[in-house]
């Protein structure tokens, strides 16, 4: 029997260890970016909330901790979302409901929508409208894009499926609104609806799994070169019938 040839296992052993440690070192980057992300959160969610003007620079990152202080606007429109249940111990609604959108005016005449919460689909009859002024504390958050399998947006009922505050802003006659929204803040037992956001919750929600992968693409990258040691070994051994 030929001696088993070498240089063709031993290429793509190369391209497939290269590939796979390629795999393994971004998504340990994808670490260190993630636990950034996580730390920014953590920080936002103990520190002042900035003040958010018309006459002032608004803050550009998503999730940043901000204030709004004036009065909400008539009318409100809705975000179709699911939500799933929190880990145990935690105290939230979910389940299939939808987000509650209202123009907010700020005292200095600045517009913004605000995302007062989550509403079970069970209980959106009845929700109204928030009246009179109002401070609300919340995270700016940049606006949704829409895929090839996001539903189309029912303007006309108020109705949508991302969340989107210029074509909110349209169906609620409001006209020219800030890029971003403003998501509220939890207030009290998290189980009246509208529920706003938990920071907290939010941050353990988010996953965080990219060592794991990262230990997973590095490790089969040894199982091939592993697979074609021993491949060669045992090629070597062979008798060659021409020598």
């Amino acid at each position: 029997m030929p001696r088993p040839k070498l240089l063709l296992p031993a290429l793509l052993t190369i391209v497939g260890v290269a590939v796979l440690c390629t795999l393994g070192t971004w998504q340990w980057l994808r670490m260190s970016e993630k636990r950034f992300f996580i730390e920014r959160l953590e920080a936002q969610a103990k520190a002042a909330p900035v003040q958010l003007s018309a006459n002032g620079g608004w803050p550009k990152l998503d999730l940043t901790r901000a204030q709004a202080k004036g009065s909400y606007l008539d009318g409100m429109a809705s975000v179709r979302t699911t939500i799933a249940a929190g880990p145990p111990g935690s105290r939230q609604l979910s389940g299939f409901g939808r987000w509650i959108f209202q123009g907010f005016r700020l005292d200095d005449g600045m517009t913004i929508l605000v995302n007062r919460g989550f509403v079970p689909e069970s209980r959106f009859a009845a929700i109204a409208p928030a009246t009179g002024a109002a401070t609300v504390t919340g995270y700016l958050r940049a606006a949704e894009t829409r895929n090839s399998f996001t539903p189309a947006d029912l303007p006309q009922q108020r109705e949508f499926y991302t969340r989107d505050p210029e074509a909110i802003a349209a169906a609620l006659g409001i006209g020219a609104v800030a890029p971003l929204y403003l998501e509220a803040e939890r207030q009290g037992d998290g189980l009246t609806p509208p529920a706003g956001v938990d920071v907290n919750e939010l941050i353990a929600r988010i996953p965080d799994n990219h060592l794991q992968y990262a230990l997973t693409w590095w490790g089969l990258a040894l199982t091939l070169i592993g697979v074609f040691a021993a491949y060669a070994l045992q090629a070597r051994r062979r008798p060659d019938p021409e020598g």
